[in-house]
């Protein structure tokens, strides 16, 4: 196999000249740029990578841990963090892990070997304390609220926006208000759920269990939420939905059903997704492509060693009043 004091050889040049003509560094003429590749060419020449990568202590490569890739949540924050990746030629590596432990701790680990640059944790099942551990190999900035935490962040406030949601619903005249969230255990659903709670316990509503539902992501799962209401003798006149797309699915199975939305269900999104424009969802902007954006300009940042320390940015929330409340 060629190596590069064989180009250089055959070229008649040093072999700091084809380095410099492999690193695409300048000071060096076209004719000697032209009788270098020609030798590269001539020699079938293919670049050690992993050495180069050894040499250089960078691989250009960010991992993107995220539960799963076909969600518009953590579609639309890949989508931000891509525009920036691409700005500096850095690629991006996907890691799903569907909240498995042992699947995120292999990123971790990635992380410390020096296989990846940084990391950027869309959301996780594993203690912020371990991963805490592991940003002594790399920056590591987190989509959520982290607090006093050596990890970056960037996040938005999931506490008061579902709060400001379920107030305008309150103000609107519900009483009876139910709630859709993700994960039960999540630290993000465990906000939302508070800001449930405690906005129902301002105006002395009980909390009914019957009327939280968990796992909700999708269409279908919306259509299922629906479904599950029609099996109640009381049920609520407003829900208060983690996700656009299962909004989407309970606005679906409503008018198979002849439920009218507002009128005898109103309900709000999160996210504001493309599709809630489509149903004229009411709905919480949280500016996830901006999210995924800062995210990775964080960690860039601490890869190119112009910040040093973590850093954590708050982004702001809106509710954006449509159709069904």
């Amino acid at each position: 196999m060629a190596n590069i004091k064989d180009i250089a050889k055959l070229a008649n040049v040093s072999v700091s000249t084809v380095s410099r003509v492999l690193n695409n560094h300048s000071y060096v003429s076209e004719e000697k740029r032209k009788v270098i590749m020609e030798a590269i060419d001539r020699l079938d020449y293919s670049r050690n990578m992993n050495a180069v990568q050894l040499l250089k202590g960078k691989t250009n490569v960010i991992a993107v841990m995220l539960p799963f890739i076909n969600h518009p949540y953590f579609t639309r924050l890949v989508e931000g963090i891509s525009v920036e990746a691409l700005k500096v030629n850095y690629q991006l590596m996907l890691c799903q892990t569907n909240y498995n432990t042992e699947a995120e701790m292999k990123v971790l680990e990635m992380l410390k070997m020096k296989q990846i640059d940084g990391m950027i944790i869309c959301s996780k099942h594993i203690d912020l304390n371990q991963i805490e551990a592991y940003t002594r190999y790399g920056p590591i900035v987190a989509c959520q609220d982290v607090g006093q935490s050596r990890v970056s962040s960037v996040f938005s406030d999931h506490y008061k926006s579902f709060q400001c949601g379920i107030r305008y619903l309150i103000n609107k005249g519900h009483r009876y208000i139910g709630l859709c969230l993700a994960r039960n255990q999540g630290d993000n659903s465990q906000m939302r759920r508070k800001a449930y709670t405690d906005e129902l316990a301002s105006i002395g509503e009980p909390i009914r269990d019957e009327w939280i539902f968990h796992q909700t992501y999708r269409i279908e799962d919306g259509v299922e939420v629906l479904r599950n209401l029609l099996e109640l003798n009381s049920r609520p006149t407003a829900m208060m939905v983690t996700s656009d797309q299962a909004a989407a699915g309970i606005i679906m199975e409503a008018r198979k059903n002849n439920i009218r939305v507002p009128e005898d269900l109103a309900i709000i999104g999160f996210d504001n997704q493309p599709i809630a424009e489509v149903f004229d969802l009411t709905t919480i902007e949280n500016q996830l492509p901006e999210m995924g954006a800062i995210a990775f300009q964080i960690g860039y940042d601490q890869i190119t060693r112009k910040k040093e320390q973590p850093e954590n940015r708050e982004l702001e929330y809106r509710l954006i009043e449509r159709a069904t409340v």
